[in-house]
């Protein structure tokens, strides 16, 4: 009975040391929650515009193709030239521009009308010129010279252009450049650049919103020049001496026409005699 009751205790020593063990260990520390993610870097704010500059008169250049200048391919990724671009392939004024600048140094510099420009011409006009008159209306677009923008103060005026002769009645080309606009004048025609299509140092084309009709093509012809006085004396003495002619001619009309009257008269007095002669003759045979 003792040891049945020992028994017992030791199971409840060893129950209660138990307990105590583990009611003595620390308790872990709870885990922390979670860091939520960091959210990620926004980029930084764009500045504040500044005010720009106003923009310039003339528009910035378009860029042009790579390798050797070709000027209908500038002309044509600028768009709105199509009309320019055919005159141009037809007149063969491309290709000789082409030419010139790939041979030569001085450049060249191009007034390209837009296709509205050649809208507003009058129907028909350009159907009713020849070859020749196109490629010289062409031809009035070009100058066989670079000109920049800030050159156009210092040009001397009449320009020439390839079309050629620059006097009063034929192909004359007057620039006046103010600070703000450069105006174009050829006597039938009045416009302003309106934009810089392309420019290299080598070629420049400015756009113009109307054609350059040339004095040649389209302007009235010049007035005859008045005849000096010793040429009027000239044709009046020529005059009165064709009169005295004339006069003259009269003349000997009337004596020639007398002449016949007296040989008629001898002729019938003639047969008057010889139809006398041979009355007696009959006569005297009887």
């Amino acid at each position: 009975m003792m040891k049945q009751s020992f028994f017992s205790f030791s199971i409840i020593i060893l129950f209660l040391l138990q307990c105590t063990t583990t009611v003595g260990q620390p308790i872990p520390a709870p885990l922390p929650p979670p860091t939520p993610p960091s959210p990620t870097a926004s980029p930084p704010a764009p500045p504040l515009p500044t005010s720009s500059p106003p923009a310039p008169l003339v528009p910035a250049a378009a860029p042009g193709p790579s390798g050797p200048t070709n000027l209908t391919k500038i002309l044509e990724k600028a768009k709105g030239f199509s009309l320019f671009i055919r005159l141009l392939k037809s007149t063969s004024v491309a290709d000789q521009i082409e030419k010139q600048l790939n041979d030569s140094s001085n450049g060249v510099t191009i007034f390209a009308p837009t296709d509205g420009a050649f809208s507003s011409l009058s129907s028909g006009v350009l159907n009713s010129l020849n070859d020749e008159e196109k490629e010289e209306l062409v031809q009035f677009h070009v100058i066989s010279s670079y000109i920049p923008l800030s050159q156009f103060q210092t040009v001397s005026n009449p320009l020439r252009t390839n079309a050629g002769d620059t006097s009063k009645y034929t192909f004359p080309l007057n620039v006046t450049a103010y600070p703000n606009s450069v105006n174009i004048s050829t006597g039938i025609t009045n416009t302003s650049l309106s934009g810089t299509v392309y420019s290299d140092g080598q070629l420049a084309i400015y756009q113009v919103d109307k054609v350059l009709l040339p004095w040649n093509i389209f302007g009235a012809k010049p007035p005859a020049p008045a005849s000096s006085p010793t040429k009027r004396k000239k044709e009046s003495d020529d005059s009165t001496s064709d009169d005295t002619t004339v006069t003259d001619s009269s003349s000997d009309d009337t004596v020639n026409a007398s002449g016949a009257i007296s040989l008629k008269i001898m002729t019938m007095q003639n047969m008057v005699f010889s139809g006398v002669a041979m009355v007696a003759a009959t006569i005297f045979s009887l």
